[in-house]
């Protein structure tokens, strides 16, 4: 494993492998749009991985897009909720969080959420999105106030934009190449795929995300793409890091089961996988 990454690093003169600082060690989750079945079991892999390893201080950070297309969105805040009780859990927020949150008081947000998953979210907290379509707004957003539970919006509204820790920053989509870290928008972290997916250069961090679906993790010299499309892959992934050191835990759901493997993350420097104009 070692050898992949110092592969991956290498140019002209030596560069030494981002690492986070000593005593740290954290899971990263890409997208899980509303797979609460792929999210319990990969927390619990989780779970095993790190009470298996030395003692640590251990962070769990879940990159955003909790909600929408997939069959229980909420269900996913209910678990993410009750985790955080148990461990430290930091969340980053979603371009879907977005829209979901929105969606209570802007009508033609509500009509675009509706349109990039928020039907699925919306019957997991019992309503019918398509009925809901012909309503007055002002009796949607009554309902939508009265079906999702206020604790629910709350917590989506106290996510992070991002989070450094060592050389790493957590970010949903990415970032904007041309800005100082410090002066990042929050557009930007939410939203952005280019110019920041096919930039080259040295962005000062290494920059771990979600946003963009790959078939395979993303591993590139200077930013590590996490979401392999849970909703409609089946795939769950986290990215697990401590020192310089990384693994892959995920979850995958074939034909009802659901399996859990360990492998090193897998070098790969290209994007032809990118699913191109989804949300």
């Amino acid at each position: 494993m070692v050898g992949i990454f110092n592969r991956l690093f290498r140019s002209g003169s030596a560069r030494s492998l981002p690492s986070l600082p000593p005593g740290r060690r954290v899971y990263a989750i890409g997208d899980i749009h509303g797979r609460l079945d792929l999210l319990a079991e990969l927390g619990e892999a989780i779970e095993r991985d790190d009470s298996a390893r030395a003692a640590s201080h251990t962070t769990v950070i879940l990159l955003g897009d909790l909600v929408d297309r997939g069959p229980d969105s909420s269900g996913v805040i209910d678990f993410a909720q009750k985790w955080a009780l148990l461990r430290e859990l930091w969340f980053i927020s979603g371009n879907h969080e977005e829209m979901f949150l929105s969606a209570f008081t802007e009508q033609s947000k509500f009509r675009g959420f509706l349109r990039f998953g928020g039907i699925q979210t919306l019957a997991s907290y019992g309503l019918d999105g398509a009925e809901m379509l012909d309503m007055d707004f002002a009796e949607v957003a009554h309902r939508l106030k009265r079906a999702v539970p206020k604790q629910h919006r709350q917590f989506m509204r106290s996510f992070e934009i991002s989070i450094r820790m060592g050389d790493y920053l957590f970010v949903h989509a990415g970032i904007n190449p041309a800005a100082p870290l410090d002066q990042q928008h929050p557009h930007d972290c939410r939203w952005i795929r280019e110019p920041f997916l096919s930039h080259k250069g040295d962005l000062g961090c290494m920059v771990v995300h979600g946003h963009t679906v790959t078939e395979q993790v993303e591993l590139c010299d200077h930013r590590f793409g996490i979401d392999t499309g849970a909703y409609e892959s089946g795939v769950l992934t986290a990215l697990c890091l401590e020192g310089s050191e990384r693994w892959l835990l995920q979850t995958e759901e074939r034909n009802g089961t659901i399996t859990v493997r360990e492998t090193p993350a897998n070098c790969r420097e290209d994007i032809e996988n990118l699913v191109p104009g989804s949300l």
